[in-house]
């Protein structure tokens, strides 16, 4: 038994040995296998030109609007226009009923008439017949003047003769002093007819012809109001009454709109729109259109929205043949600053750390590993990125694959292996988890 038990213990020692000597020898088989590498695809960081795209949401305006309304209350005698109608500015959209107003009108011509007549009359026989006798009068009195004047001169002398009695010379004397005073009044009133009374009654002529004037222009203008005109070259987009409908002084019965370009109306924040000016170009993308359309920047706001504190941009889209509608939502790509031999990089290959802010690329050491490496980027589109600082024109920056990678994995550069694993694929556990780390 004893001999039986120290061999069995002998096999069970030789079994135990050979699976220890198997196990090391399974292991250091394990050790010496390759570790496979990850396919994926590099670039070299090239010099180009890349202008920032400024994306915004906008809406289609027209290039003009007018709601016409009429300023008097009336019924519409009749519409000229139908909507979809093109008008020119000035042209006649509909009438009003105007009967009272024509009435009114006709009553001011006449009165205008008869205060024409007036002005004539005043100007050309009244006031001039009253200086005419005025300057009569004084010429009158000037020779009654002179003539007692001389028959004072001669009375004296005939009284220093003896002739005639005194009472006589005293007589003349005081028919000279009248003839004076006659004088004295004429002169004045040709003075006051010359500067006062011509003059006044001129004034009032005129004042009476001006406001006959003005009511009839007055009612020409309320007779006016009854056609309703285009003040602007465009389509008819509105139209909310019918014939012998009453139009509302102060409300639209026909609306205008000049279409012929468009302007998309957006607004940016402040830091966006210092960044533009005034000609940039653009392109908005219009639903239903199947290639974005060119616009230009014609307006920057000067001043902020008091509402949302932003800027309103308006861009100006030609649509010549109306192919585009006013009040359509869009979408604007705007082109802000341009920077000229920038390095650049494919946008895909940049990474953004969990917190939102540190930017990285994965570059390819000469040992043929990935390394991550921070990096500064300035301006970005959907398929290029600006690197400000991190790599240079000889580095190669992983494009495609690069997600997920752990930093000194080892790859190759070629085409994607589609039985190896994908390192962007975040659905797979072992990706995840490397993203975590």
């Amino acid at each position: 038994m004893a001999l039986h038990w120290i061999t069995n213990l002998r096999v069970s020692c030789s079994l135990v040995l050979g699976a220890s000597l198997w196990l090391a020898g399974g292991c250091k088989k394990s050790e010496e296998v390759a570790v496979p590498e990850v396919t994926v695809q590099a670039v070299h960081p090239m010099k180009g030109s890349i202008s920032e795209e400024i994306m915004a949401d906008g809406t289609l305006a027209p290039l003009a609007q007018a709601a016409i309304s009429p300023k008097v209350t009336a019924p519409v005698r009749k519409f000229y226009v139908q909507r979809g109608s093109k008008v020119k500015a000035g042209q006649l959209l509909a009438t009003l009923e105007s009967s009272d107003l024509e009435a009114a009108a006709l009553d001011n011509k006449g009165a205008y008439a008869s205060a024409q007549a007036g002005y004539e009359t005043a100007t050309r026989a009244t006031a001039p017949e009253e200086y005419t006798k005025a300057q009569l009068d004084l010429a009158q009195a000037k020779a009654t003047l002179e003539l007692n004047q001389s028959i004072v001169t001669a009375r004296s002398q005939l009284l220093s003769q003896g002739a005639i009695p005194g009472r006589d010379l005293d007589t003349a004397k005081a028919t000279l002093v009248q003839s004076q005073a006659a004088y004295e009044i004429a002169k004045q009133h040709l003075e006051a007819v010359q500067q006062v009374s011509r003059k006044a009654a001129l004034e009032n002529a005129q004042g009476l012809l001006a406001s006959a004037k003005g009511k009839y222009l007055g009612a020409q203008a309320q007779l006016s109001y009854a056609e309703i005109r285009s003040p602007i070259n465009g389509v008819v987009t509105d139209r909310p009454l019918f014939a012998g409908e009453t139009a509302a002084a102060g409300t639209a019965v026909v609306t205008v709109m000049d279409t012929s370009a468009l302007l998309a109306k957006l607004h940016l924040a402040q830091m966006q729109a210092q960044q533009l000016t005034v000609g940039a170009s653009a392109k908005v993308t219009i639903p239903g259109v199947t290639d974005p359309v060119d616009a230009k920047v014609v307006l920057i706001s000067p001043a902020l929205d008091p509402g949302s504190t932003t800027v309103e941009v308006w861009l100006r889209i030609e649509n010549s043949k109306g192919l585009y509608k006013a009040g359509t939502a869009v979408r604007v790509a705007i082109t802000g600053r341009t920077e000229s031999g920038a390095l650049l990089i494919p946008t895909e290959a940049a990474q953004t750390a969990a917190d939102g802010t540190a930017k990285s690329v994965m570059v390819i050491a000469a040992d043929g590993t990935a390394h991550k490496r921070p990096v500064k980027l300035g301006i970005q589109t959907a398929a290029k990125v600006q690197v400000l600082g991190g790599v240079d024109a000889g580095d190669s920056v992983i494009t495609t694959g690069a997600y997920g990678l752990d930093d000194g994995t080892k790859v190759k550069i070629g085409a994607a292996d589609a039985e190896a694993p994908d390192a962007s694929d975040t659905s797979k556990p072992e990706a995840g988890k490397k993203d975590e780390k």
